[in-house]
């Protein structure tokens, strides 16, 4: 997979931006400020529909301007597909698939498929729990689409029902709070079915990331311990429970046909647990939205134990290693490498120059060329404020 040509128009610090984009690696240069960061941005947006460096859509629009469009001739398997984007802070969003309008934005997910590793992802290993779910979700929507709209359904009840926690939680006499806590029954069964599908498909995703990241940490940090990727669910480690080894929720998950139904029925049980403090408290306590991926060296947690350098080598390794299972899908997804060259050493510069120098599309970001390894020194833009140019 790879964009033959990207077009933006009032996309961050661009009122137009037009650029043809070829196979193998492509290295925009310029000053930081320049605007680099925002052209593969576009191409990330596309992916996910969200940016690595703002919450909402709002900054990604021109100052000035209502509204942004980003578009991409995107090339699968000799296949020519244009897909449009505009972006509309405080409005829904819309998307064209090859001129021809789909009734949500999110029905462009899994048409372009982009791993990104950038400076940001120093938080998948020494920040909050959000950003490695984020990551997890992202990843799961790239194979699966699908996914996408559970991911919306559980937010969405997640949110009701929090809501009539903190109704139930204040309300006066016995018969008000009875008819609250039946209606709060409801959400239950839609919680716990959203909740048990998303959390199922997180440890199937980790059990096959896991392999993944330790052969490819080995490679960029040698010598430096074995990573270990463990799934931490609430539902089984909640406020009044203790931790289960995240394997054997990887197992129970695993199971064909029968593994969600018996996460919905510890869900179910951890919830009966826990309601008590949930409605003093007035969140709900037990679900996906609770959970972490824990990152650990040897026997030690990598968050507030791990070095800078080690800190670094795993965060790489989990981009990597998602790179190489959208890979073995059957559609290697394009590589975003956004000025991260300065934040590595003269080793992982090579070692992740060896892994990603024969892929399929590699955008990459830097503002000093030589910080650039020689084997990723492929087609060059030269980034100026507002204006991108094709170098030699």
């Amino acid at each position: 997979m790879r964009v033959a040509h990207l077009s933006l128009t009032d996309f961050r610090s661009y009122p137009t931006a037009d650029l043809a984009l070829e196979p193998g690696v492509t290295t925009f240069l310029g000053r930081n400020g320049n605007g680099k960061t925002n052209l593969v941005e576009a191409v990330c947006y596309l992916s996910t529909l969200s940016s690595h460096r703002a919450a909402t859509d709002g900054p990604l629009v021109r100052a000035g301007a209502d509204r942004a469009v980003v578009r991409a001739d995107v090339v699968r398997d000799d296949r020519h597909a244009l897909i449009e984007l505009e972006v509309n802070p405080g409005r829904a969003n819309r998307a064209r698939i090859n001129r021809g309008v789909v009734p949500r934005a999110r029905d462009v997910l899994g048409l372009v498929r982009v791993v990104l590793f950038a400076p940001e992802d120093l938080a998948l290993v020494k920040g909050d729990p959000d950003g490695r779910r984020r990551n997890l979700d992202e990843l799961l929507t790239l194979r699966a689409p699908r996914l996408a709209g559970v991911r919306a359904d559980y937010d969405r009840v997640l949110k009701q029902r929090n809501t009539l926690l903190r109704s139930a939680g204040h309300a006066r006499g016995s018969t008000g709070k009875e008819s609250l806590l039946a209606t709060l029954s409801v959400w239950d069964e839609q919680l716990v079915r959203h909740g048990s599908e998303l959390t199922a498909a997180r440890l199937r995703l980790v059990h096959a990331l896991r392999p993944l990241v330790q052969e490819t940490y080995g490679q960029i940090a040698p010598g430096r311990g074995v990573p270990e990727l463990a799934y931490r669910a609430s539902l089984v480690d909640g406020p009044a429970g203790s931790e289960v080894p995240g394997p054997d929720l990887e197992e129970l998950a695993g199971e064909a046909g029968t593994g969600e139904k018996r996460l919905a029925g510890l869900m179910i049980e951890a919830l009966a647990r826990v309601q008590r403090a949930e409605l003093e408290r007035g969140v709900t306590l037990v679900g996906p939205h609770r959970d972490d991926l824990v990152l650990s060296l040897g026997d030690l947690p990598a968050r507030g134990f791990a070095s800078h350098g080690e800190s670094w080598s795993l965060a790489l390794s989990l981009r990597l290693a998602a790179h190489d299972l959208l890979t073995a899908d059957g559609d290697e997804p394009i590589l975003v490498l956004d000025d991260v060259f300065a934040e590595l050493d003269v080793a992982r510069r090579e070692a992740l120059a060896e892994r990603v120098a024969d892929s399929e599309q590699v955008l990459v970001t830097a503002a000093v060329d030589d910080d650039v390894p020689e084997r990723l020194r492929g087609v060059r833009f030269d980034v100026t404020p507002g204006e991108v140019n094709r170098a030699g």
